[in-house]
């Protein structure tokens, strides 16, 4: 299944990307957390209206100030009578609710207690957003790396990769259950409050604004700064993790070249670039939280003295509410005191949140760079079938499992034709190179004729593991042809041609899970009989019922448990239980014993009976019974021929068997 919704929209930016998907998965759910937030974001609000306005106004005001019981007005102030013409009343907002104090403390309450229950709620949603979000990505991520090609993870470590799926995915995480809504609700605080400054008094309002100026442009220096770190430190630790990774895959060979003092050095050098980055980007932003509380401080303080002076002086202030001037009050100046605290406050603590939201993002960047990477693409149309013989030897598409296969050929008039699979493969001219500019094989042509063994040998590097690549379109050529049964292997589905061609490998790969499933995993639909019929084809049968726990026996760590020989054997039965029409065998034998070697050959020999087999092999006692031989060198074939004749040529076959220096002529 292709992932959805991680592909790549049109918006670059990784947090639109991220909202995206959670519109699109969960937007009951986040309409609920906004409307939650706004919610407490206004009791907030609401509460230092009350505390300010009605509160100290209302109740407390008369002791202060002296009431015309006709007027309900003020006249007399601390600093003596009011001016006449004051045309608000200080307590004529609350008068037509005709609340007692008692009733104010209740709806207090109320308030207050609606606010945490809103602010539970969101939280709890978002932890649920957060999670679901975290498996959503982890399921796509891993669903499109089954679609990648093989190129990309011979251009990544597995560390890094992983990194992807633990560290990033986990600061995303981290991100949406507490990050995010601590900023949004920040941001909804922000903006309450600031409209109730703006209605409650204009002059008060300038002052906040300066110093929201200011703090603004701290917090997007520091973050800028941060920001570019925290990106550095995520790659640092993907590339980290790729070198624990293989330092503990390769500790047998790190244990006998003694090599452990430099494999410390080297992760002491990968350490301290994570520790330095990783320094760098908390800096920036854990400086920026004490910057922004001292701002708020000095701007409360600054904020009561000039509202003090007002009071005093019975200065009339600007409010865009009444679009008028109303004389400063205590109920006045403590509310603006509360509103510019829950002004300044959320921005500190969206700054706390600032190491969350930037490691976040930066993993988002990755996780979204491994999304975007181009699928394995394919343009086959041709496919593997089972297959059965009408009344005139013609093959003919059945579901039953016949033990015979045919290619399934639809043509451009709608027509379907079928051809028998006989595993006869030709390369002509083919050039190839894992880059445009280097070329690693040159003008290869050999043909493999239907059950012929056809066996590769030369040094290291000469290219015979890469013609098997190429055979399964790991790679795709440069230049030449590739057919298979005469069919051009790029006309082939990629799944059919791989389902046709079994491989052993050189590097056994076990999975954690029973001996059973291991074998199993040829053919997912083999029964218990079949699996055991083909341990024995391989000779594998023995030494596992001689297992504590015979085919029930768990495997873990690759079979760390068994020997090198006996992963090698359950890697063959394996192959023997897909029963290909093809077999390449990538040095099947090379980590197993002579002994060995002579039991897994008679099991070989049964498998490769009747089916065309690729071999690569340095031990070249196990080819001599091959019908062709091709010899590369630096990515050509030099000679060809069978073992007879590739001996009497006395060229670099004859110098690999016989290890005599070839005599120049």
């Amino acid at each position: 299944m292709k992932p959805q919704m991680l592909k790549k929209p049109r918006s670059k930016g990784s947090l639109k990307r991220l909202l995206k998907m959670i519109f699109h998965k969960y937007p009951v759910h986040f309409f609920i957390v906004v409307l939650c937030i706004l919610f407490s974001s206004i009791t907030t609000v609401i509460g230092s209206y009350f505390t300010g306005n009605i509160l100290i106004d209302v109740f407390l005001t008369p002791s202060i100030y002296q009431i015309d019981t006709n007027t309900n007005q003020p006249i007399m102030g601390p600093n003596g009578p009011l001016p006449q013409d004051n045309p608000k009343a200080v307590f004529e907002s609350i008068r037509f609710l005709g609340l007692n104090f008692t009733q104010v403390l209740l709806v207090l309450i109320a308030l207050f207690l609606f606010g945490a229950v809103c602010l539970y709620f969101y939280n709890f949603l978002m932890s649920y957003i957060a999670q679901g979000v975290q498996k959503e990505i982890r399921d796509e991520l891993f669903s499109h790396m089954q679609d990648l090609p093989v190129s990309y993870f011979d251009s990544h470590t597995h560390g890094d990769i992983m990194s992807i799926y633990t560290n990033d995915v986990d600061a995303l995480r981290e991100m949406l259950a507490r990050a995010l809504p601590v900023t949004v609700s920040s941001l909804f605080t922000m903006l309450s409050c600031f409209a109730m400054m703006s209605m409650t008094d204009f002059y008060l309002m300038i002052v906040v604004v300066l110093f929201a100026v200011i703090i603004f442009l701290i917090t997007k220096y520091c973050t800028g700064f941060s920001r570019k770190y925290f990106i550095q430190q995520q790659r640092d630790i993907g590339e980290t993790n790729g070198y624990i990774e293989e330092m503990l895959s390769g500790q047998r060979v790190i244990k006998v070249f003694n090599h452990e003092q430099e494999n410390i050095k080297g992760f002491k050098e990968h350490n301290d670039k994570l520790f330095s980055d990783a320094t760098k980007a908390n800096r920036y932003a854990s400086i920026l939280m004490p910057i922004v509380n001292q701002l708020g401080n000095l701007q409360y303080a600054i904020l009561a003295l000039i509202g003090g002076i007002f009071i005093i002086q019975g200065v009339q202030g600007y409010s865009f509410l009444s679009l008028g001037g109303k004389f400063y009050t205590f109920g006045i100046i403590s509310s603006f005191l509360l509103y510019s605290k829950s002004f300044v406050q959320p921005i500190g603590q969206m700054s706390m949140q600032l190491n969350s939201i930037a490691l976040a993002l930066a993993g988002a960047d990755r996780i979204f760079k491994l999304s975007d990477e181009k699928a394995e693409t394919d343009e086959g149309y041709v496919e593997l079938v089972n297959a059965k013989e009408d009344e005139n030897h013609n093959p003919v598409e059945t579901k039953d499992r016949t033990g015979k296969w045919a290619w399934k050929h639809p043509h451009e008039d709608g027509s379907v034709s079928y051809t028998w699979l006989r595993g006869k493969i030709n390369l002509y001219n083919v050039d190839f190179g894992y880059t445009d500019d280097k070329i690693v094989l040159h003008d290869i042509t050999l043909y493999a004729e239907p059950g012929q063994k056809v066996a590769f040998v030369g040094p290291t590097g000469a290219g015979k593991t890469t013609i098997t690549n190429l055979l399964n379109r790991f790679y795709d050529i440069q230049d030449g042809k590739i057919r298979y049964d005469d069919i051009n292997i790029n006309k082939i589905k990629k799944t059919d041609l791989r389902r046709s061609l079994g491989m052993v490998f050189q590097d056994t790969k076990l999975f954690t899970g029973t001996v059973m499933e291991n074998i199993r995993y040829g053919r997912l639909d083999a029964t218990d009989e079949e699996v055991i019929q083909a341990a024995k084809l391989a000779n594998a049968d023995v030494f596992i019922n001689q297992l504590p726990d015979g085919y029930n026996t768990l495997l873990k760590n690759g079979g760390a448990s068994l020997s090198q020989g006996q992963r090698q054997l359950l890697s063959i039965a394996r192959t023997a239980i897909q029963n290909p029409p093809v077999l390449i065998l990538d040095e099947a034998t090379s980590s197993i014993d002579s002994r060995t070697e002579e039991l897994v050959q008679k099991g070989m020999d049964a498998i490769m009976k009747g089916r065309t087999v690729f071999v690569i092999a340095h031990r070249l006692s196990t080819i001599q019974n091959s019908d062709v031989i091709m010899v590369l060198d630096h990515g050509r074939i030099i000679e060809r021929g069978n073992h007879e004749s590739l001996l009497q040529q006395k060229g670099k076959y004859y110098q690999l068997y016989t290890g005599n220096k070839i005599e120049s002529k």
